[in-house]
């Protein structure tokens, strides 16, 4: 179901929908655009291997779905989807989970096929987002290498305020984008998606890695970014990550349940699974006078 914004409050908070039927808004100097398309097709996925150099995708890859979060007046793009996602997976390329001898026989495709799981199936990655700086935008401060175009984040110790996220106020557009997703043969869930809502005060968006292999082990890599709009010439960007993992057999040893159906939602038990890695940065995107 689409979003459907209330003009009223678009216009109290200087807003305006994207034309030509796009999916998103316009608000202080911030172009925001979501786009959901159907899976790819079987010729797209072959494309993909090839560019990829990989004969293993997910099941459901979402190619041609994606959150664009554009910077007008400076050209700085932050953008999400499943190519550069799967290409950290190929980088990053973690060892295969072991999978129970009795569950191994789901991932065949053909009846006596002999499975050899010598990848890294669960399509677990690392990425944390996207970012451009288009070639007829001026040069801004925040560029760490003007030929490359790449961003320059800062680490900080600054918090996203969840508190202050939380309090009433009125939502002009929201959406939910799926990248990929694979059930694993039946042996679990592995699932990256973007949410970003906007609000007169600034945009939010939650990036998140979910894999459960049922019995051995859980991951949620989230990444939180957040934007406090300050004028159409500048904007500050908090960034934070966080990596969490566990195996089924950990938890069951701090007493809490080993079936899997106990851990059907990541936001419910992210609390139980200890923290793996964490980080803020900072991002300041400033018109040059």
């Amino acid at each position: 179901m689409e979003w459907e914004s209330d003009e009223r409050e678009l216009k109290a908070a200087g807003a305006e929908p994207l034309p030509d039927g796009r999916s998103g808004l316009r608000i202080h100097g911030w172009e925001i655009e979501s786009r959901k398309r159907s899976i790819l097709t079987s010729l797209q996925l072959q494309q993909w291997e090839e560019e990829l150099q990989t004969s293993h995708l997910p099941e459901m890859v979402f190619g041609d779905n994606s959150l664009v979060l554009k910077h007008v007046n400076t050209g700085t793009k932050i953008h999400f989807n499943a190519l550069d996602a799967l290409v950290g997976w190929k980088h990053e390329a973690l060892p295969p989970v072991e999978v129970p001898a009795a569950a191994k026989w789901k991932f065949r495709s053909k009846p006596l096929q002999q499975v050899v799981l010598d990848y890294d199936y669960t399509f677990t990655t690392p990425y944390n987002g996207s970012e451009t700086v288009e070639r007829n935008a001026e040069c801004v401060r925040g560029l760490s290498n003007e030929s490359s175009y790449s961003l320059h984040w800062e680490d900080c110790i600054d918090k996203i305020d969840l508190v202050a996220l939380a309090s009433k106020e009125p939502i002009l557009f929201y959406d939910e984008i799926i990248l990929y997703e694979d059930e694993l043969a039946d042996n679990g869930i592995s699932l990256l998606t973007v949410k970003v809502r906007v609000m007169p005060s600034g945009w939010f968006l939650l990036l998140r890695f979910w894999l459960r292999v049922d019995g051995v082990l859980m991951r949620l890599r989230d990444t939180r970014l957040h934007c406090l709009f300050e004028g159409h010439m500048k904007s500050v960007i908090l960034r934070e990550s966080c990596w969490r993992g566990a195996t089924f057999q950990a938890l069951s040893s701090k007493g809490y349940p080993s079936d899997c159906a106990a851990y059907s939602d990541p936001s419910i038990i992210s609390e139980r699974l200890p923290i793996i890695m964490q980080k803020a940065q900072k991002l300041s995107i400033e018109k040059p006078l």
